[in-house]
């Protein structure tokens, strides 16, 4: 073997290793985050796909921002029904009150008038016009709008939002699903890939020993020692990018599902695989367009947006209200006297005719968008669902093609490690077949993994992945 075969056993070795992503965080998408429940402990956590997904569904980050959005907006539409809900206030106080009757008009000119009230005619001398009394008062105040377009419309419109906000929240418990699943199938894949590096490892320690046996004893050149431990080298390599790489994805997983980062995790399942029933895509697409949470979402977000123009439209209605009072009164202790009002209100917009106007066509504006966003989803959801239909049907072939290459790679090294051993041929076919090998099973857990990534995105394009990515992945 030559230099440049030498620099390309290191090479790839080297670029597995530096080719790795940095995991996505949680300050990008949400989704990658999560609220830790509980610290680390020594005692391994033993983890099934089943169990990942429902830690997931209750500690992601974006579903909990998901579920919060869902609460503001249901006390937001509580806020609404207040609108329609009586106004019922009860009020009460007690003071010394002290008045300037001058001030209020009743100077002694004015006083001077009611002389006849008093005995004899005369005036009280010393008669002040700063008055002093002890008031005790208490008042029940009833209010409430018995019709108003603008009230009206506005209570559908947050039902409409709260209805939007649940399927946001559905459709977020979607994704984390397939977050959690991919995490969790791609920790199966990296963890397929250090046993087989480790079994390829442990095959190169041979063939080191087998070339060293054979050169010590003067049977083979120098050259095949020196080339079964450049392959060795690179195969340990490779061993410590998969190591890394399992590392890395298990902490993923650990964030997306609220596991303490140092919490030592075993994966209890192995990587899934079963055919898929042949779907079309009509029917895929007419299960979409009634599971999919986001189309739903928008449906109502475009019904609030219409209850939101039918308000600004209902502007011009006249609004009917009620309201009033009972309460009692006491003055210096002198006694107790009620008092009430009860008052019903019309009112009827006489002109403003700029602002409705305005506020009429920014809504129509509104509701124009999210039609066509509306409009929009239903073209991309048929893209979609074929696009996930292409991507399961090659990447089964796929998984087919790389299963027969891995048989046939494991036939070629068999022959080869016959020939070696039998002083046919030197190792230089036998490390290429090795490396034949690696790079099959290596594309075999790939296209594995690939294919029930196509299977999550077809359940995921038909709204039905939280319910049934089992029956998808073939459990």
């Amino acid at each position: 073997m030559g230099a440049p075969a030498f620099c390309l056993l290191f090479g790839m070795a080297s670029a597995a290793v530096l080719g790795q992503a940095p995991n996505p965080s949680s300050a990008v998408n949400p989704f990658y985050g999560s609220v830790t429940v509980r610290p680390a402990s020594d005692e391994a956590l033993r983890l099934s796909l089943d169990e990942a997904v429902n830690l997931g569904l209750k500690n992601n980050l974006g579903l909990k921002e998901a579920e919060n959005s869902e609460k503001a907006l249901t006390g937001e539409k509580n806020e609404a029904l207040q609108e329609f809900l009586p106004n019922i206030t009860l009020s009460g106080g007690t003071g010394v009150f002290q008045h300037d009757l001058a001030a209020l008009g009743f100077g002694p000119g004015t006083i001077s008038k009611f002389s006849s009230l008093f005995p004899g005619g005369v005036m009280p001398a010393g008669l002040s016009t700063i008055t002093r009394n002890d008031l005790t008062q208490g008042q029940f105040n009833f209010s409430q709008v018995l019709f108003s377009g603008p009230v009206l419309a506005g209570w559908k419109a947050a039902g409409a939002a709260q209805r939007a906000a649940y399927f946001a929240k559905m459709s977020a418990r979607g994704e984390v699903v397939q977050q959690v699943v991919s995490a969790y199938l791609h920790a199966i894949a990296a963890a397929s890939e250090v046993e087989n590096a480790t079994a390829l490892e442990a095959a190169d320690k041979l063939l080191l020993d087998q070339a060293r046996a054979a050169h010590e004893a003067g049977t083979a050149a120098n050259l095949d020692e020196l080339r079964a431990r450049v392959q060795l080298l690179a195969q340990q390599q490779a061993l410590i990018a998969a190591q890394n790489a399992v590392e890395k994805d298990m902490i993923l997983l650990k964030r997306e599902i609220g596991v303490d980062p140092g919490q030592k995790v075993i994966l209890t399942d192995p990587a899934p695989y079963s055919d898929l029933a042949a779907q079309t895509p009509d029917e895929v697409r007419a299960v979409a367009y009634k599971n999919r949470q986001d189309y739903q979402n928008l449906q109502n977000q475009l019904a609030e947006v219409k209850a939101i123009h039918f308000a600004y439209r209902s502007q011009r209605l006249p609004t009917l209200s009620f309201g009033g009072y009972w309460g009692v009164d006491t003055v210096n202790g002198a006694g107790t006297h009620g008092n009430f009002a009860a008052v019903g209100t019309l009112s009827v917009p006489i002109f403003r005719e700029a602002r409705l106007r305005g506020d009429e066509d920014s809504a129509a504006a509104q509701l124009a968008a999210v039609n066509a966003q509306l409009d929009d989803l239903r073209g991309r959801i048929d893209q979609q669902v074929r696009s996930a239909l292409l991507d399961v049907d090659a990447t089964s072939r796929l998984v087919e093609v790389a299963r027969s290459n891995v048989d046939l790679a494991t036939r070629a090294l068999g022959d080869e490690t016959d020939r070696v051993s039998a002083g046919v041929d030197d190792n230089l076919p036998l490390v290429t077949a090795q490396a034949t090998l690696a790079a099959a099973q290596s594309n075999l857990v790939e296209t594995l993994y690939q294919y029930n990534l196509s299977k999550l995105a077809l359940a995921r394009s038909a709204g039905i992945l939280e319910q049934q990515y089992r029956v998808y992945l073939g459990r």
